[in-house]
């Protein structure tokens, strides 16, 4: 998969921030199989970003495309199969549901997708601690245990792209680390990118770093 912007400029972002950005109101290209990690402080555009590729923002100027189709091209249809099947997500505020437990938050995914098995599912929460979590409601857990969960919901479907909004923002570096590598083993066995974006750039050196 390839996912180009042209020229994309959202709607408020001050001029002064896209003169000192790498993608807005730039022509630059992601692709599969690549790791990115976009950076910046807080409230320079890195959800809008994601949610732009995600089908979820549409107020800006300029042109993306997945694939050569630009995106405003794409029904409803086409883009639930895309989020569905090609497009992974774990978005800044996570998405579960708080009346649901941890391993009720997974499984409400797994369920549509069949992607994953019980004992996969069971191995990816015990790599990242929290096992003795699993029947605890969403509501009563950290927000680094949320994040965890959310991870693995992630995973739980085929995609060419994983999107990670601000996603280890609670896990401190132990954690980070174990939740890297089941990202990036998860996304190499499918030859899928990662786009990840963070408050720093003080991150793994594989990324392609790049400022929003």
């Amino acid at each position: 998969m390839e996912i180009k912007f042209s020229g994309i400029i959202p709607a408020p972002i001050p001029d002064k921030d896209i003169a000192q950005s790498e993608i807005w109101g730039r022509d630059i290209s992601f692709v599969s199989n690549k790791k990115y990690l976009i950076y910046a402080e807080s409230c320079k555009g890195k959800t809008t970003f994601t949610n732009i590729i995600a089908g979820f923002r549409k107020d800006y100027t300029g042109n993306v495309f997945i694939n050569d189709k630009e995106i405003s091209q794409f029904s409803k249809n086409e883009y639930s199969d895309l989020r569905r099947n090609k497009i992974s997500i774990v978005p800044q505020g996570l998405a579960l549901f708080d009346d649901l437990s941890l391993i009720e938050n997974i499984n409400i995914k797994n369920k549509i997708t069949n992607y994953k098995s019980s004992s996969e599912i069971d191995q990816m929460i015990e790599m990242l601690g929290i096992s003795d979590l699993k029947n605890r409601k969403a509501a009563k857990m950290s927000f680094g245990q949320r994040q965890r969960t959310s991870i693995i919901r992630a995973l739980c479907q085929p995609f060419e792209f994983i999107l990670l909004d601000e996603a280890f923002s609670h896990l401190d570096e132990k954690n980070i680390n174990i939740a890297w590598s089941l990202l990036t083993n998860e996304a190499n066995k499918q030859n899928a990118g990662i786009i990840l974006t963070s408050l720093s750039q003080q991150f793994d050196n594989e990324l392609i770093k790049l400022r929003v």
